[in-house]
């Protein structure tokens, strides 16, 4: 009864409390896609309706009175590819963002006409990306507007088990891919993660918050390193500008609040809570245990001026088995099971400034995670204990300077202090002979340091040719051999501006997670 009466004023509260507008408002910024510049005076439409407006000197723009619907929105500006994006919805609960970022025009031919794509490529781009828009991944088929699990349709992806997040990208390991939020690395962005890997049942990302993510598979650049397989980087919006507004959300498995809005003239905020209910609906049925889960996300935007800002994000998720052991029936069960409490959380501050051709970012950041697993007997007595903790300070810099309309240089370091803490027992072990077997139990507490540094250039040549050559270097303290130099090669052919024939190659290396550090050293 008091899930129904929750239930009931949770609909009740995403009932708008006053009658809103029946219009809704566009808006939002074109920027240059290698410097971020803001582009000024581009041209807008919305294609189909003859409405259309021109950015400011910022690159702002802003449409209002529209229907609520959903658009195809044309931006094009001199020197610049237009690019049209499709299901752009406008409703009128709040005003809908839209952000382009063009890539500068490179085929200068006479004779030959530029026509707008609705999947523009990056010229500089020669490996394997795939973007995807808030509306893309809503709309997923068997994504449940999860941001890692919409990736598992893609070509090359494998899931390891269908009701988790195991990406296998390429015949590689749920262990190899790398998550990057608003270029910050977080280990894992998932529900009950496999310690040492990336999956889980479900992302703890708000989908309503994220903007577009962009996936990489196979031959990634420099820019990215100590992984083998992909690299998944979701950029987050910025709250909105107009006033603080919000709302409950309720989904097949979880329900939560979120609010964002203007916190000054030049800051937004974003930020969400939300709760699992299965523990509800297992108990209900039976169960000898109950799965429950809550995940907050925070960001905090300010425009210092106009060519820096500075951001905060704050991102967390709490994972409890609990357990019913009141039958007998209830303990044997519950022994075949392995228990997973987990905390985990990244937060990050992160400065960035514009100048003239390109931009850098510093960020500080911290990830990290308390692993406690157990497994019990029927009588239970411990199996197997594990309680693990791992975190990560990371110092962070990265540099874009396109030295020419057909030239870009790429430069980055940083630096990890690790902290690694284990206990881990196993209880002697009895084998069918009587004779008892002991068992070493794990005490792990170590002090860790991992560097990287990275040089990329990219040249754009002869009208269709792209060639993207560069080296990193990947330290870690931890292991024998503690460093590793990984260059890598690509280059891109334009057969036509749909049709492209890529080439890549390269070394990559991965350094083996905390957890089997703490093994047998002869292994």
């Amino acid at each position: 009864m008091k899930t129904i009466i929750f239930l009931l004023l949770v609909s009740v509260f995403a009932f708008p409390l006053k009658a809103q507008e029946s219009t809704g408002i566009l808006y939002g910024k074109i920027f240059d896609h290698s410097t971020n510049q803001p582009i000024p005076f581009a041209s807008v439409l919305l294609v189909g309706t003859g409405k259309g407006i021109q950015s400011d000197i910022d690159g702002i723009f802003r449409i209002t009175n529209l229907p609520p619907q959903s658009y195809q929105l044309k931006v094009s500006a001199i020197g610049y590819n237009p690019e049209i994006k499709t299901d752009v919805t406008v409703n009128t609960a709040k005003p809908t963002e839209i952000d382009f970022a063009l890539k500068e025009s490179v085929l200068e031919l006479e004779g030959v006409t530029i026509t707008s794509d609705y999947f523009m490529k990056n010229p500089f781009e020669t490996n394997s990306v795939t973007s995807f828009s808030y509306e893309e991944i809503r709309r997923a088929p068997g994504g449940f507007e999860d941001v890692v699990r919409a990736l598992s349709v893609l070509p090359g992806v494998a899931q390891a088990d269908a009701g988790r997040n195991d990406l296998i990208v390429r015949g590689g390991a749920p262990s190899e891919n790398l998550y990057l939020i608003d270029g910050i690395p977080v280990p894992n962005i998932n529900h009950f993660g496999t310690q040492g890997a990336t999956g889980g049942p479900l992302s703890f990302i708000n989908l309503d918050f994220v903007k577009e993510t962009t996936f990489s598979t196979g031959g990634f650049p420099v820019l990215y390193g100590d992984k083998l397989s992909s690299v998944l980087e979701i950029n987050l919006r910025e709250g909105r500008k107009d006033k603080i507004g919000g709302k409950a959300t309720i989904s097949a498995s979880q329900f939560g609040l979120n609010l964002e809005g203007p916190l000054s003239n030049s800051s937004t905020f974003l930020f969400s809570a939300r709760r699992s209910y299965l523990d509800f609906i297992f108990k209900a049925a039976g169960f000898g245990f109950v799965p429950e889960y809550y995940d907050v996300l925070s960001k905090y935007n300010v425009a210092i001026d106009t060519k820096s800002s500075l951001s905060f994000l704050f991102v967390s998720a709490f994972d409890n088995v609990k357990y019913f052991n009141d039958t007998e029936d209830q303990r044997y069960d519950n022994s075949t099971i392995l228990g997973s409490d987990q905390i985990q959380y990244a937060t990050a501050l992160q400065y960035k400034r514009l100048f003239n051709n390109g931009f850098y970012t510093l960020s500080l950041s911290r990830n990290f995670v308390d692993y406690n697993t157990s497994q019990r007997d029927s009588l239970l007595n411990p199996i197997f204990l594990n309680k693990s903790r791992e975190g990560e300070n990371i110092l962070k810099f990265d540099l874009i300077y396109k030295t020419s309309k057909l030239t870009e240089l790429n430069f980055g370091a940083e630096a990890k202090l690790i902290k690694f803490k284990a206990d881990i027992y196993f209880p002697p072990f009895k084998t069918t002979f009587g004779e008892t077997l002991p068992i070493n139990s794990v005490v792990v507490n170590k002090l860790y340091d991992k560097y990287a540094a990275y040089l990329n250039y990219n040249q754009m040549f002869l009208q269709r040719f792209t060639a993207n050559v560069g080296a990193r270097l990947d330290y870690f303290d931890a292991v024998t051999t503690n460093y590793y130099v990984s260059p890598r090669f690509s280059l891109s052919y334009m057969l036509s501006p749909l049709t492209n024939i890529n080439f890549s190659a390269g070394i990559f290396h991965q350094f083996p997670s905390y957890i089997w550090l703490s093994g047998d050293p002869i292994n």
